[in-house]
């Protein structure tokens, strides 16, 4: 079992001195990581999505968190491969350059940053998405495999170059995709990349989940691998905020996964303004029950079906609590078939001392029950 943690750099109350300090405080929070024993951290890329995300560049926050580090990998998950975005090939060179720096600890993912109002920034076909993430992972696969890349696909044509530097990691540095539908889970196993999975439905969505992964890798012929070396990695987020004050630990937990929930809602659904408010003594798990049923009624109104997948954001049974409970929670995604545990702590409206607190609580009590089972 391997164990991470992820930033999306979020912000409740979004002014410039606080949204400095929040990239800060990742920082802070991904050194931590190492000393506490994690094996890995994972940046996010997205764009213009106030509250939810203001990680735009992880290549230079993973470049700065590998100059303060030593051991720990550092993971793009993901980074935005549609060609407005990123050309497969600069995506291939600034990788390279940070394997190299770090000493070959770098992991690379893929994504579509498919919200409109993503690909409206940078003129991204939104219908060509998902081709162009399966185009950028063969190039980046074929980038270092001979002298020079000559590539000759459906999307784009590259004429014979060099592509410079190479990586420590050889022929390139562990490949996967950002994973939130079956259908990506079945692309991801017959390209032969490692799967990060949205993780907020619970340990029984993801057993059917890990099914779905292992019945494409069972039933590929390696057609579609995008490189000659395959990885079977399957990782999943866990939502998580860990403190002695259980009970706090959960209160504090619930409503950072609300501000999350109806942040990633606001871009990807049309729902409301974030809730930024903290309220002393409020009952969180009412509240987050209560921003559930208001998307379940937009949808209703939108026309829009109500599926599994409408509301899984707003599911508050994770990670929060006592050593002793996330040890529980790790337990039960383990037997669902988990190969690592993506925490994720720094949620908009989770204080800096509460995420440190809980990259501690990790590290010295859930990581090290694993590691001596």
């Amino acid at each position: 079992m391997k164990f991470s943690v992820i930033f999306e750099a979020q912000l409740a109350d979004p002014t410039v001195e606080r949204e400095h300090q929040v990239i800060r405080d990742c920082v802070e929070q991904a050194v931590l990581a190492e000393q506490m024993g994690f094996d890995r951290i994972w940046a996010v890329e997205h764009h213009s999505l106030k509250w939810y995300a203001h990680m735009s560049a992880p290549e230079i926050f993973l470049t700065w968190v590998a100059a303060r580090t030593d051991t720990i990998r550092i993971g793009h998950g993901v980074v935005c491969m549609p060609f407005n975005f990123n050309h497969p090939v600069r995506v291939a060179e600034r990788a390279a350059m940070l394997d190299l720096l770090s000493g070959g600890r770098l992991d690379l993912g893929a994504g579509r940053g498919g919200t409109e109002q993503e690909t409206s920034l940078c003129g991204v076909d939104r219908d060509r998405t998902t081709a162009e993430v399966e185009e950028a992972l063969r190039i980046i696969g074929k980038a270092w495999q001979e002298e020079e890349l000559e590539y000759r696909g459906e999307l784009i044509d590259i004429a014979p170059h060099p592509i410079l530097p190479r990586p420590a990691q050889t022929p390139h540095p562990p490949l996967f995709l950002a994973c939130s539908r079956d259908e990506t889970l079945a692309q991801a196993a017959e390209l032969g990349v490692g799967a990060l999975v949205m993780g907020f439905a619970g340990p029984e969505s993801i057993a059917r989940l890990r099914g779905v992964y292992d019945a494409a890798i069972a039933g590929r012929d390696g057609a579609r691998f995008v490189s000659t070396v395959v990885n079977d990695h399957f990782s999943v987020l866990c939502p998580t905020i860990v403190l002695d004050d259980a009970r706090e630990a959960r209160r504090i937990g619930v409503r950072g996964q609300r501000f999350f929930a109806q942040s990633i809602g606001h871009w990807y659904g049309g729902a409301g303004i974030p809730d930024e408010a903290v309220v002393a003594g409020a009952d969180e798990p009412a509240r987050m029950r209560a921003a559930a049923e208001q998307v379940v009624a937009r949808l209703h109104e939108l026309d829009i079906p109500v599926r599994p997948t409408s509301t899984a954001t707003f599911n508050a049974d994770h990670a929060y609590g006592s050593a002793d409970e996330a040890i529980a929670y790790v337990e039960r995604l383990a037997a669902a078939g988990a190969d690592e545990i993506m925490c994720l702590i720094q949620m908009g409206t989770v204080p800096q001392e509460a995420c440190l607190e809980t990259l501690r609580q990790w590290g010295e009590k859930v990581i090290p029950h694993f590691r001596n089972a």
